[in-house]
């Protein structure tokens, strides 16, 4: 880790107006001016202190855009007011009639559809590639590419991407290489291993309570302005403006995150290797087994862990939703999309957050319809929670007496 992210954030000091040890809440929509000639100049650039109007910058927007940006070693940074707002507004600043982009095929089902049926409107066209293969992503390389698109540990199947090859690539090829790090902040540093760009859906890990939806973009400070600017930016022409009581939520939650995708991580690979145990499939980037295990290993800031992303491959869609609702039930967590939160949460993402893919393209990349995507939460008594998973298998006769053998469950309150 070139940076100690973490400590980066907490020496990040932005006082309330009173001297509040947390940032005042702009509420306002357009600022006042002493002078004319000032307004004028802030219209052709950004001016340090100066503020326009809350779609170009607001100071709450601003502070919580500059802490990301400490977090991912960018230059700069611009929040959103959803995940799906920063992918588009990069996407669509970068390209233009005719571009190309090429994206790796296991990706979140909105982004997939953004790119597959959405950007073809205005004649940007994707082409999707086993992002794992370096060879499908130069073969795949035309005169009209633009962009490389991965996320750094893919939704859902959890594959980890060799950022630092694709940033070989693209540089080799004048492109730009964004990547989605929703599933792993801080683990992660994709700017420290060669990207471009990274996005962020805040809505999930960063905020961690599920109670708003937001995004960001992290860059160099060139790309940035061109994103701000007022009369090319997409995020000013398009005006996907994050409310800024939610981004002084998102800042206050942002000082805890190094303490939660610790706790996340830990919980994850402990029912990871558990569940293995009792003979599931189970992807989770911590097992020896998985395919990108030393990649990651390798790539990742070792104090957060492996991630609170896994998933449990039960065979058939009759079985993951039983298990799903057995689990609900049994308080193990919630049966609901999207990740990040203090409590567990767990999706079938082939008829949810990957509906979009179609059929014969979730079969191509081994997305199942048994696939049960879990996102572990901070459980205190984790051992209580994979009892209730145990008792829920059980009940479903997933569990052969010699697993109940070898196993030593753990007592379940």
């Amino acid at each position: 880790m070139t940076h100690d992210h973490p400590q980066d954030i907490q020496d990040y000091l932005v006082f309330g107006e009173y001297g509040g040890v947390n940032p005042s809440v702009t509420d306002s929509s357009t600022f006042t001016f002493l002078d004319p000639a000032t307004m004028s100049e802030l219209f052709e650039h950004e001016i340090e202190g100066c503020f326009l109007y809350s779609r170009h910058w607001n100071p709450t927007n601003k502070a919580l855009a500059d802490a990301l940006a400490l977090m991912e070693s960018s230059e700069a940074a611009q929040v959103t007011a959803s995940g799906m707002a920063a992918i588009s507004c990069t996407l669509l600043q970068l390209c233009q009639q005719g571009d190309e982009i090429i994206s790796g095929r296991t990706i979140y089902g909105g982004t997939h559809a953004l790119l597959n049926h959405f950007l073809p409107r205005f004649g940007v066209y994707s082409t999707f590639v086993d992002i794992l293969d370096p060879a499908a992503v130069i073969k795949a390389i035309t005169p009209r590419t633009r962009v490389i698109f991965c996320e750094s540990v893919s939704n859902p199947l959890l594959e980890v991407a060799d950022i630092p090859t694709l940033s070989r690539i693209a540089r080799q090829h004048n492109l730009t290489l964004v990547v989605d790090n929703t599933f792993s902040p801080l683990i992660i540093s994709p700017i420290e291993l060669g990207a471009d760009v990274v996005v962020h859906s805040l809505t999930k890990y960063i905020n961690g309570t599920s109670d708003t939806v937001a995004g960001a973009i992290c860059a160099s400070k060139a790309f940035i302005d061109q994103l701000v600017d007022v009369h090319s930016g997409a995020t000013m022409l398009l005006g996907p403006v994050l409310d800024s009581f939610r981004a002084a939520s998102i800042l206050k939650n942002l000082h805890s995150l190094h303490i939660r995708m610790k706790q996340h991580s830990l919980n994850a690979r402990y029912l990871a290797e558990c569940l293995q145990t009792v003979g599931l499939t189970i992807h989770y980037p911590g097992l020896p087994d998985h395919p990108q295990h030393e990649r990651m290993t390798r790539l990742m800031n070792p104090d957060f862990g492996y991630g609170g992303m896994l998933t449990i491959n039960m065979g058939s869609k009759e079985k993951a939703d039983e298990l799903m609702v057995r689990m609900q039930d049994a308080k193990v967590g919630y049966l609901a999309v999207s990740l990040g939160f203090f409590k567990t949460l767990f999706s079938a993402p082939g008829s949810s957050t990957s509906s979009e893919i179609p059929a014969a393209e979730q079969e191509a990349m081994g997305l199942s319809d048994g696939l049960v995507r879990m996102s572990v939460g901070l459980d205190h008594n984790i051992e209580c929670s994979f009892g209730r998973i145990y008792r829920c298998l059980q009940e479903m006769g997933e569990v052969t007496e010699r697993e109940k053998r070898s196993l030593e469950l753990p007592v379940a309150a």
